[in-house]
């Protein structure tokens, strides 16, 4: 090769290469900050109304609507008229939430995971969970609001549109009753049933039924299986039916626990729920893992559990349970439901939603579970009182349960908006989303409200009242 086209050959490749480092030379300048490096936030494509580099929560406000657990929604507001719904865990306090106020306003609601990261060290398990689990709620109905696409794009894919619903019931002590109370929710349409079997129900004020430390005796457990098998029978045997145990006294220890377990399984339940109680029974994991490899019935539990690390991480990763039973209001909201859910699919766990709350939290639920690979069904609690129960809402089909499913909306955000003539009909707390001067500070005020409710009680008479059974 000659020398002349040897030079040419070797300018064309310096060209090139300082082509090439003045192209990649801002990656290497430091800037002093993570988020100088990396350059300003943008957002699009955006809802024409909404500037997203400007806009601001400027308020949070809430109501409570009355019913057999109390349902807290939240309304996030900001400086363009965008807004978000989400609801405090039921029968918790509006304050749970409203006391993280001053933490929320003047952010950009953009900003999901910096807001949440905020808030976090004011969570908890239990109702203490509700207030975080209700901002991340309203937070993502804004965002999809905001950017035009329904909740359940924001965190995933939708793998089916239909979410199945779980109905729960009274109690009774009556088989032939418990049996036909079961067979009146098949007709409205249910296909997936539980019910409570608890010392109550199983007659534990007769001779003989519990032992001197309010555990059933072999006499209760034979009774707890005639309630179940009557409602099996009710329903057909064939159809999913799951239990309630929470407050069937076997807390003290895996054994009373083994016992009754061992006793269900020719019922082949879908799940047995709580063995060790609510509140803090999920941290038993040890207990459960003893159970659950001394019985084919299934073992749930997780509803007052909040967060991956702080609540699930122990039951999952040492296989304790067969499903995981996280309520979203106590759980962490949308985005950290989502990572639970997706955690225990990966060690073949399946996800069953706890749900006790207003159609608001019913809706979230449906957008996050559309998107699991691993999710069986979602509870209603609010079936004796179903019809005003679903006029809560608006934007979506009515009924909302249909044939036992929940169609999920495509709709921007959560696809809903409050029916606000019935939700007026129904407030605990007279007032409808007023200012909240008096939450300017953190705070946490006092318990939940409580009292009469309209719905069907276990004789299927309509009543304002508050029953014992709740």
């Amino acid at each position: 090769m000659s020398t002349t086209k040897r030079n040419r050959f070797s300018r064309r490749r310096m060209l090139e290469r300082m082509a090439q480092i003045a192209a990649i030379g801002p990656l290497f300048k430091w800037t002093g900050s993570a988020q100088a490096q990396q350059g300003e936030v943008t957002y699009g494509p955006i809802n024409k109304y909404s500037a997203p580099s400007k806009l601001r929560i400027t308020d949070m406000r809430a109501i409570v609507i009355a019913s057999g657990f109390d349902f807290p929604i939240i309304r996030l507001d900001t400086n363009q008229g965008v807004y978000g719904y989400g609801e405090v865990r039921d029968a918790a306090p509006k304050g749970v939430a409203l006391g993280l106020k001053p933490l929320v306003v003047g952010r950009n609601p953009l900003d999901i995971t910096g807001i949440l990261e905020r808030i976090r060290p004011y969570a908890g398990h239990g109702r203490q969970g509700g207030g975080y689990s209700a901002i991340d709620m309203a937070l993502h109905d804004l965002n999809g609001k905001v950017f035009g696409v329904p909740v359940w794009r924001l965190i995933g894919d939708k793998k089916f549109s239909r979410v199945r619903i779980y109905c729960d019931t009274h109690g009774t002590t009556d088989p032939k009753h418990y049996g036909e109370l079961m067979r009146k929710r098949k007709e409205m349409g249910f296909t997936y049933f539980k019910m409570d079997v608890n010392t109550r129900w199983i007659g534990g004020g007769k001779p003989g039924i519990l032992d001197d430390y309010g555990v059933p005796t072999d006499k209760g457990i034979a009774r707890a299986c005639e309630l179940i098998e009557a409602v099996k029978d009710a329903i057909g045997w064939d159809a999913p039916l799951a239990v309630d145990a929470a407050g069937l006294g076997v807390t003290r220890s895996p054994n009373d626990a083994i016992r009754v377990a061992r006793a269900f399984e020719r019922f082949n339940l879908a799940f047995l729920e709580d063995l060790f109680g609510t509140g803090t029974g999920f941290k038993r994991w040890r207990w459960y893992k003893e159970v659950k490899e001394a019985t084919t019935t299934k073992l749930l539990t997780g509803e007052d559990a909040f967060g991956l690390e702080e609540g699930f991480k122990d039951l999952i990763d040492n296989h304790a349970i067969d499903k995981i039973h996280p309520d979203m209001q106590t759980a962490g909201g949308c985005l950290e439901t989502k990572m639970i859910a997706e955690y225990a699919h990966k060690q073949g766990i399946s996800t069953v939603f706890h749900m006790g709350s207003s159609p608001v939290a019913a809706i979230a639920g449906a957008h996050v579970a559309c998107t699991l690979r691993n999710f069986e069904a979602m509870e209603c609690h609010s079936v004796d009182y179903l019809k005003w129960w679903q006029e809560l809402i608006t934007g979506v089909p009515q009924p909302l349960i249909n044939k036992g499913y929940i169609t999920v909306p495509d709709a921007p955000g959560l696809g809903i908006e409050l029916n606000e003539p019935v939700v007026k009909e129904h407030l605990r707390i007279p007032g409808y989303f007023e200012p909240t001067p008096e939450y300017d500070q953190v705070r946490f005020l006092g318990p939940g409200t409580r009292g009469p409710w309209p719905h069907y009680n276990r004789d299927g008479v309509w009543v304002n009242e508050e029953t014992d059974d709740y």
